[in-house]
């Protein structure tokens, strides 16, 4: 039984959290911030688009990479002011710095630890 719901814009400066997951393997890929045009530009495209928040402007996810992340799955929370989007990564990697997942260091015992390869060069594909 479907329920018509709209998001609430309201608590985060017209922003929602947006979490990323790996369609495939459930693993979290990033976490990128939505407004209400990135949210309906995500739906009407099928492609994860997002609010910077540092550029202030929209921005799809791999329009300088091609690593973009085609959604296959959106969910949101009890508030209504948060998604989950289970997307299907379409490059090497999401991670500006050449990882698949922005979520690649590791806490333990006071440091961080790197805990995979780089998927790519992020210098052979942003330049420097």
């Amino acid at each position: 039984m479907g329920q018509e719901l709209n998001l609430d814009f309201s608590k985060l400066d017209g922003l929602v959290t947006a979490v990323i997951q790996d369609v495939a393997t459930g693993r979290v890929l990033m976490v990128g911030f939505m407004n209400e045009e990135a949210w309906n530009k995500t739906l009407e495209t099928g492609f994860a688009t997002f609010w910077s928040r540092t550029r202030k402007k929209l921005w799809l996810k791999g329009e300088s990479s091609g690593h973009k992340l085609a959604v296959k799955e959106i969910y949101t929370d009890c508030d209504v002011d948060a998604l989950v989007l289970k997307c299907q990564e379409l490059g090497p990697g999401v991670c500006h710095d050449g990882y698949q997942s922005c979520f690649y260091r590791k806490y333990d015992g006071g440091t961080w630890t790197v805990t995979e390869e780089r998927a790519y060069d992020p210098k052979a594909v942003y330049g420097s």
